[in-house]
């Protein structure tokens, strides 16, 4: 008797077995299939993205790049800046105007480069246009305005008289070109006292602005 249960224990024992195995083997393609379609989906994943990383940095070239600004044209060069502003370098910080609405606004251009004199202690491990210079910036493209208005005159002395709410967003660094814009806000011809406000860029992030400068024609 004690044979006989233990023939049949070992007979349970040997069926639960392979049972388990024959378990084992069916299911074992399904997780391996399962698998081979996640990897497969993760490939196609990183395939894709490799495509567009690859679009997104795709050479474009110099003449691509230098058509960005087209259609920017120069309303005032540098020689004609010199006609109206009395600064001189190192201290011309405009280098060209873009836009302009006589006796209302203007939009100009100063490239920084490291060429520039500040730049050897502001400061030598790592060059930042400093922020004062960016604001008499803002000022002399005011100052081009105001010197071609109603009583002024080309080439006069104009004052920086004061500047509220100034405000820096961003370091300007050598190879930035300060893209800038002012309104002036008011002018009084009889005592030649100006208002303006300004603002300006860099790659279309604004790095400075300026609520009031206030300007003083000099007698």
């Amino acid at each position: 008797l004690a044979t006989m249960k233990l023939s049949l224990f070992t007979i349970c024992l040997s069926v639960l077995a392979s049972g388990s195995a024959a378990f084992t083997h069916i299911a074992s393609p399904l997780v391996n299939s399962k698998a081979a379609a996640f990897i497969g989906s993760s490939k196609l994943h990183e395939a894709e993205s490799d495509a567009e990383e690859a679009s997104e940095t795709e050479f474009r070239g110099a003449q691509a790049i230098s058509a960005l600004t087209a259609d920017v044209k120069t309303t005032f060069t540098l020689e004609d800046i010199a006609k109206v502003l009395p600064h001189r370098y190192p201290f011309l910080l405009v280098d060209k105007v873009v836009e302009y609405e006589m006796g209302k606004r203007a939009v100009g251009v100063k490239s920084v480069t490291l060429n520039e004199p500040h730049f050897t202690g502001h400061f030598p491990d790592r060059p930042i246009m400093p922020g004062v210079l960016q604001v008499e910036a803002l000022a002399q493209l005011a100052g081009i305005i105001c010197l071609q208005m109603e009583g002024a005159k080309p080439g006069a002395v104009f004052f920086f008289a004061g500047a509220d709410g100034v405000k820096w967003k961003k370091p300007v660094v050598p190879g930035d070109t300060l893209v800038m814009e002012v309104e002036i806000t008011k002018w009084n011809a009889r005592f030649g006292i100006a208002k303006a406000t300004g603002k300006a860029y860099t790659d279309g992030d604004l790095a400075v602005v300026v609520d009031t400068m206030t300007f003083a024609l000099a007698k």
